[in-house]
């Protein structure tokens, strides 16, 4: 009996240190569950961007409110990451490196990001972070929201929207006449000049400017001319023109040290060649391209006349030039939003489109009410034309659209990256509208 008793005991006391490693077993299970629950959740916070030369990829994140960036530079160089208007901010991080940036303390709303070093933002590395964005937004936030700034928000959106079109100074991209040489020759005065430009009402900034004006002016010749582009430099550096897209002889390509010499303040250069083709061209800066161009020195360039299906009888021809950098911003033909000029025609009519794309981002433009009829990309015909409500335009690109204005109203028509075309103020930049009579 006693044995019994001590084999009971010892069997007792196995099963016990069974249980107890077990129950070892399990907290140290827990411990990691909890671990590993507590990175799943920071890691849900947490939004990845890469920084590269020179651009902040992707350019537009949404983040929980209490999120984080991930920030990693994949770039060769230095880069960093600042929230605008505020002291978030993360260190330097040499190529390769990464860190996270804490946006606990910012609340939610629509936040500029941007790198530090020196000319990195002015060439392209700018961005926006969303804070408490869509599907971060919990209901009870929902339920407890200050509906007094609710409908003042609602107020000031409505009162933007309603004062469009505002009137501001100047208007770009109006065509220029030439002057016509004795032999023939087509010859167009061009002045680069930095000028106040008033970007939508309120806002005017120091433009670089062809003729005073952003864009420039239209140039617009026959097949066969002979053309003459005198560009007078009077800005405070050295410049140059490219026709973008346009057949001319290679000593006229304007590439500044392959080409020619940069033309230099004060100085006068004259572009002379003979057209080859129909074309949907652009003339902009080939110097210091990335403030030039943003800043304003771009313009139409168009060579013949686009081919249109058979029966199809345009009414109108609109430059529509884009543009999301530099002093101008995000801005159709120089103007933002509720600067933009509406397109305006009689239901029935048909309206060419010419997409300009001179920004440093791409731009899905998007129609209500309407479809979009592609006729050429890059100004070559389309042998296939092809329908569509949002065209997306990459930087360099044209396109050539015809819409038909059979819905009557006001229809909106935007870049369909919405932080082109919105912020916490109301409709902005990129937006404008096409109304039909």
């Amino acid at each position: 009996m006693g044995r019994i008793r001590r084999d009971i005991r010892e069997v007792t006391v196995t099963w016990l240190g069974v249980f107890a490693l077990i129950g070892a077993a399990l907290g140290l299970s827990a411990l990691f569950v909890a671990g590993d629950a507590r990175t799943k959740a920071e890691e849900a916070n947490a939004v990845e961007v890469a920084l590269t030369e020179f651009a902040i990829t992707p350019s537009t994140v949404s983040v929980p409110e209490g999120g984080e960036l991930l920030v990693t530079n994949s770039g060769a160089v230095e880069h960093n990451v600042a929230i605008e208007g505020t002291d978030v901010r993360i260190d330097n991080l040499a190529g390769g490196e990464s860190g996270r940036l804490d946006l606990g303390d910012l609340v939610p709303g629509t936040y500029t990001m941007f790198c530090e070093v020196a000319g990195h933002r002015g060439s392209g590395m700018v961005g926006t972070v969303e804070i408490g964005g869509p599907g971060a937004t919990t209901h009870e936030h929902h339920a407890g929201m200050d509906m007094s700034a609710n409908n003042a928000s609602d107020e000031l959106m409505a009162q933007r929207t309603k004062s469009f079109p505002a009137e501001t100074e100047g208007v770009g991209a109006q065509p220029l006449e030439p002057t016509v040489l004795p032999d023939g020759t087509k010859r167009f005065d061009l002045t680069a000049e930095i000028v106040k430009w008033e970007v939508e009402p309120g806002k005017t900034v120091d433009a670089w400017a062809y003729n005073g004006v952003v864009p420039g002016p239209t140039i617009h010749v026959e097949v066969g001319d002979h053309v003459q582009l005198v560009v007078k430099n009077d800005l405070p550096q050295s410049t140059s023109v490219h026709v973008h897209g346009v057949l001319i002889p290679n000593a006229m390509d304007g590439v500044p040290d392959i080409t020619q010499d940069p033309i230099k303040p004060g100085e006068t250069f004259t572009y002379d060649f003979v057209t080859r083709e129909p074309m949907v061209g652009i003339y902009h800066s080939h110097h210091h391209g990335e403030k030039q161009v943003p800043d304003g020195l771009f313009a139409p360039f168009l060579v013949g006349e686009m081919v249109v299906p058979p029966g199809v009888a345009v009414s109108q021809e609109i430059p529509m030039v884009l543009n999301d950098a530099g002093v101008i911003g995000f801005s159709l033909n120089g103007k933002s939003f509720p600067a933009t000029a509406p397109i305006v025609a009689s239901r029935g009519e048909w309206v060419m489109i010419h997409y300009f794309n001179e920004g440093l981002q791409g731009h899905p433009m998007h129609l209500h009410g309407m479809k979009q009829l592609v006729i050429a990309k890059d100004g070559y015909p389309l042998e296939t034309p092809y329908s569509a409500d949002t065209v997306a335009v990459s930087p360099g690109e044209r396109y050539t659209v015809l819409v038909q204005a059979t819905e009557p109203g006001t229809w909106a028509y935007h870049c369909h990256i919405l932080n082109h075309a919105e912020n916490d103020q109301g409709m902005f930049g990129m937006v404008t509208a096409f109304v039909v009579q």
